[in-house]
């Protein structure tokens, strides 16, 4: 029988993990002064796509956030900031969101 209670407790950490993996996106983002659409073209996604992830509407598969970290030029890890997985053991293991959203590295200018 299924636990409705840790059905709904699930959710709840999925949504919080896509909320923060979008949040991180859309920082970087910014701070790479690309629009959605410029980043999607960058990443071969479709514009609608970058909104529904930053949204936390949707979660980036592997592939995903390989292109966009590689479109951003930043580490996978900067779009993953935040994110934790504690290991269970005999129980379940949990994903958390730890602290304030971090702030991603500026790139660089060439001189």
């Amino acid at each position: 029988m299924v636990n409705a209670a840790a059905v709904a407790k699930d959710k709840k950490e999925a949504e919080e993990i896509a909320r923060r993996f979008g949040q991180n996106l859309r920082r970087a983002r910014k701070r790479a002064a690309m629009s959605q659409e410029e980043l999607a073209i960058g990443a071969s996604l479709h514009r609608t796509e970058i909104g529904l992830i930053e949204r936390g509407h949707r979660v980036a598969r592997i592939d995903t956030l390989i292109k966009i970290a590689s479109s951003l030029e930043v580490s996978p890890l900067d779009l993953l900031a935040g994110i934790e997985w504690t290991a269970g053991g005999p129980s379940r293991g949990r994903f958390s969101i730890k602290g304030p959203l971090p702030q991603p590295p500026r790139r660089g200018r060439s001189s």
